[in-house]
């Protein structure tokens, strides 16, 4: 018999081994441009400067620093003092002109329940105020 002539003839039913490639080429590219389109979103950081912890015997701010705290109900206070927000720029600004320039940090706290817009309210009415520089503190004083 002369086998240079015969073809391989595959049984009816017989499973065809080849592998599909277009639905995975359809997947990763898809999945590329996913990637592409998220990768640059993920790249967006806040600056922020952490300053050298050291060792204190009180956690208490200091008398000569003034820090503005916003209450879950949106009350202000100026130094642990109830303060009006008429009047809030307005003493804040009597009480950091009495300071020397590059002397004017503020110290501020929120509550975790304050409202958003009072909490930016009172950021912003620190700045108007002459504060040169925002401290955030992540514990009530």
């Amino acid at each position: 018999m002369d086998t240079r002539n015969r073809k391989l003839v595959l049984p009816q039913g017989q499973a065809n081994a080849d592998i599909n490639v277009t639905p995975l080429v359809d997947v990763v590219l898809v999945l590329l441009i996913i990637f592409m389109v998220v990768t640059p979103l993920l790249n967006r950081e806040l600056d922020v400067k952490l300053p050298a912890t050291e060792a204190t015997e009180s956690s208490a701010p200091e008398a000569s620093q003034v820090v503005v705290a916003v209450s879950p109900e949106g009350q202000l206070t100026l130094n642990n003092e109830p303060i009006s927000e008429a009047d809030y720029i307005p003493r804040l600004t009597r009480v950091l002109a009495a300071r020397r320039a590059g002397d004017r940090l503020l110290f501020f706290t929120a509550d975790d329940r304050a409202p958003y817009g009072k909490v930016v309210a009172a950021l912003d009415g620190a700045k108007q105020a002459g504060a040169e520089g925002l401290g955030i503190m992540t514990a009530p004083p």
